[in-house]
């Protein structure tokens, strides 16, 4: 299963992918560590990305969780993911969006548009009917990149998770199917 743009595509992310992972994410690390939980040392080691990998595809199969490589079209460089985790079924139909981007790709567009792939996969082959997440207040380049995908603001959760070893306030955004647009 593939989903795409004209210059990225999602696929869910497979065993092969962890060497490519692996590079991202330690390359990334100082960038991303001030919106993230702190992680121990093998988080950033290959073991620990092949068991990310393992922990995907289990959710993947038993519908917990749906978690995809962002890729470029151009040369199927992997420079992010993106991810609908915390699946509720029954009356919910929800899921957490989670995201990150390569540093060096940020502020081309690519993340909106892997946020729109993850939403049409979500609304259509996921049949949930609502995604939500949570962006710490001073990340505006996060907020955007909802707000572009008509996530609507929900209101402000205070101390809401742990990052970065500190318990930080985020604003809650969501989007329902009736409010989404392909």
């Amino acid at each position: 299963m593939q989903l795409h743009t004209d210059s990225i595509y999602l696929r869910p992310l497979q065993e092969k992918d962890v060497d490519e992972l692996l590079e991202l994410r330690v390359r990334n690390h100082p960038f991303l560590q001030p919106f993230e939980p702190i992680r121990p040392a093998s988080f950033h080691t290959r073991e620990g990305q092949q068991e990310q990998i393992e922990q995907s595809i289990r959710d993947f199969a038993n519908d917990r969780g749906f978690a995809f490589g962002v890729f470029l079209q151009e040369n199927e460089q992997m420079i992010g993911r993106v991810a609908l985790s915390n699946v509720v079924r029954g009356v919910w139909q929800n899921a957490t969006l989670g995201y990150f981007l390569d540093q060096s790709h940020n502020g081309k567009g690519y993340t909106t548009q892997a946020v729109k792939l993850a939403l049409q996969f979500a609304f259509t082959k996921a049949q949930l009917h609502r995604v939500q997440a949570g962006v710490m207040p001073h990340n505006v380049g996060s907020i955007r990149v909802l707000e572009k995908n008509g996530f609507r603001y929900e209101g402000k959760s205070l101390r809401y998770l742990k990052i970065n070893g500190a318990w930080e306030d985020h604003n809650m955004y969501a989007i329902t199917a009736e409010e989404w647009t392909l």
